[in-house]
C-alpha cells in the first residue's frame, strides 16, 4: 500500500501571548522594566506570570493526505488554517505531534514569501528552483513557461519590492506549481490576482494534480473553488477538526453551520491591541434590523464602534459575498467622500446605505472592517449573514430567471428603425 504523501498526527501549536501595559511610557517606567527583568523571566519559566496567555492555535489535528489527492482546508478567519500551513512547510515547528512530508514541497503562504526583495524577479526564480534542490539546467528548460505563465515579462529584471502584490503573486505561483514539487501548498494568497487568473491556477492546480500525480493542499474561503478542485476536505474549527471527508460533505456542513449560526445582528468583540473595533453590526431593512430582506429591499449595513483614541472620521467598509466565497460587492469610506463627526468622539455607529441591491432569491453574508487612517483594526469575516426572499418586484406576476446572483432593473425600447 501506498504511504501517504502527507501525514498528520497529534498536531497542537501553542503560543504564548503578552498583554502588553497601555499608555505612553517614561523614562523611569523604563528604568523600572530594566530592573524587574530578571524577576519577570522567573515568572515565565515557573508560568505564574499573569500579563502572558496561552493560546491553542491548534489543537490535536490529524489526517493524511494520498498521492494525487487535491484536500481543501476550510474554516473562518483564527480557525488555525494558516497556522498549519506553516508547520506543514516547516515555518514554524509544533508544540505537539508531528507532521510528515513524503516528497519535495513547495509553498505558497502568502505575499512575499519566498522570495528575496533585493533581487530581481529572474533572480528569484532561480533561487527558488536551487532551493527546491533544481539543477540550473533544469531551471533553464522551465524558465520561459514560467514566464509565460505568471506574464510578467517587461519586470523580470526589475527587484521584486517593486512589483505590486498582483505581479508578486503571479510570478510566486507560477515558480511553485512549475518546479515539479511533490506536495504543492497554497494558501489564501491567490485572492489578491485578478478574476482571470484565479481561473488559470485552479486549471494549473487541477492539472498538476490530475496529470502529474502531485499532492496540492489548498485553503481558500471561495467554496465553489474547493468543491470544483479539491476531492477531500477539511473543515477547522477554533484549532480543532469540526469534520473531514469529502469536499462536498465538508462544504456543505460548514455552509450549513454558517448560515443557522448566524443572523441579521451579531455582537463583535475588540480585537487584541485593536485601537478602533466594532461592538455590533447589524443588517437593516428599510430602517430596521432584519435577517430576512424581501428582493428589492433599501439594504443597509450599521456598526457601533469604539475607540480609545478620540476619532473624527473611522474608516469602515464592506464586502458581500454568497456563502460560497462569491464577491458581489464591496465599498468604504476611505476612497470615497463621506461624513464625519463634528468633534472627535470614543463611541458612535455607521451606517453604510447600499440602496436597493437587486440581489436574488438566497444566502448571502457580509464582511466588514473598521480602522484608523493608516490601517484596518478589526477586520470581521463573514460577520453577518442574511437571506434575500422571493417577490415580484417587476409586478408582472414572474420571478426574474434564476442562474446569477443578480436581477437588473433594465429597460427595453423598441424600433422599426436600424442603428
Amino acid at each position: 500500500m501506498t504511504a501517504p504523501a502527507i501525514e498528520v498526527h497529534g498536531i497542537g501549536k501553542l503560543y504564548r501571548l503578552e498583554h502588553a501595559g497601555a499608555g505612553s511610557r517614561t523614562f523611569r517606567d523604563l528604568l523600572t522594566e530594566m530592573a524587574s527583568a530578571p524577576l519577570r523571566r522567573l515568572r515565565r519559566i515557573q508560568g505564574s506570570d499573569e500579563s502572558l496567555e496561552d493560546f491553542w492555535a491548534l489543537k490535536d489535528v490529524s489526517f493524511n493526505v494520498q498521492p494525487g489527492e487535491v484536500m481543501g482546508i476550510i474554516g473562518r478567519n483564527g480557525a488555525g488554517k494558516s497556522t498549519l500551513l506553516k508547520i506543514l512547510s516547516r515555518i514554524v515547528e509544533p508544540t505537539t505531534g508531528e507532521a510528515t512530508m513524503r516528497g519535495r514541497v513547495a509553498s505558497l503562504l502568502e505575499v512575499g514569501t519566498g522570495f528575496h526583495p533585493e533581487l530581481t524577479g529572474r533572480e528569484n526564480v532561480y533561487l527558488n528552483g536551487s532551493i527546491l534542490g533544481m539543477k540550473k539546467r533544469e531551471m533553464d528548460a522551465r524558465f520561459d513557461e514560467i514566464v509565460a505563465f505568471a506574464e510578467v515579462e517587461k519586470f523580470l529584471d526589475t527587484p521584486v519590492k517593486r512589483y505590486s502584490s498582483g505581479m508578486y503573486v503571479r510570478l510566486a505561483f507560477a515558480v511553485a506549481a512549475h518546479l515539479d514539487p511533490e506536495i504543492l501548498i497554497v494558501d489564501e494568497v491567490l485572492a489578491v490576482g485578478d478574476a482571470e487568473f484565479q481561473k488559470k491556477c485552479l486549471g494549473k492546480m487541477k492539472e498538476v494534480s490530475s496529470g502529474g500525480g502531485r499532492t496540492v493542499l489548498f485553503v481558500s474561503h471561495n467554496m465553489t473553488a474547493v468543491r470544483g478542485l479539491c476531492s477531500s476536505g477539511v473543515w477547522l474549527r477554533d484549532g480543532a477538526i469540526a469534520l473531514s471527508g469529502t469536499a462536498d460533505a465538508v462544504v456543505d456542513a460548514y455552509l450549513g453551520a454558517s448560515s443557522h449560526a448566524a443572523t441579521g445582528t451579531v455582537e463583535l468583540k475588540r480585537p487584541r491591541n485593536a485601537s478602533i473595533w466594532m461592538t455590533r453590526a447589524l443588517v437593516l431593512r428599510n430602517g430596521e434590523p432584519s435577517s430576512v430582506v424581501p428582493m428589492g429591499s433599501e439594504l443597509a449595513v450599521a456598526v457601533n464602534f469604539e475607540s480609545n483614541i478620540p476619532t473624527q472620521h473611522p474608516r469602515f467598509g464592506y464586502l458581500l459575498q454568497t456563502p460560497e466565497g462569491e464577491k458581489i460587492l464591496n465599498g468604504n469610506n476611505t476612497y470615497q467622500q463621506s461624513p464625519q463627526f463634528s468633534a472627535p468622539v470614543l463611541t458612535g455607529s455607521i451606517v453604510c446605505d447600499l440602496g436597493r441591491v437587486p440581489l436574488m432569491p438566497g444566502n448571502y453574508t457580509l464582511s466588514l472592517w473598521m480602522g484608523d487612517i493608516y490601517t484596518a483594526q478589526h477586520i470581521e469575516i463573514e460577520a453577518i449573514a442574511f437571506e434575500v426572499a422571493e417577490r415580484d418586484v417587476w409586478g408582472t406576476g414572474q420571478n426574474p430567471p434564476p442562474g446569477s446572483h443578480l436581477w437588473w432593473p433594465s429597460s427595453f425600447q423598441f424600433s422599426e428603425k436600424l442603428l
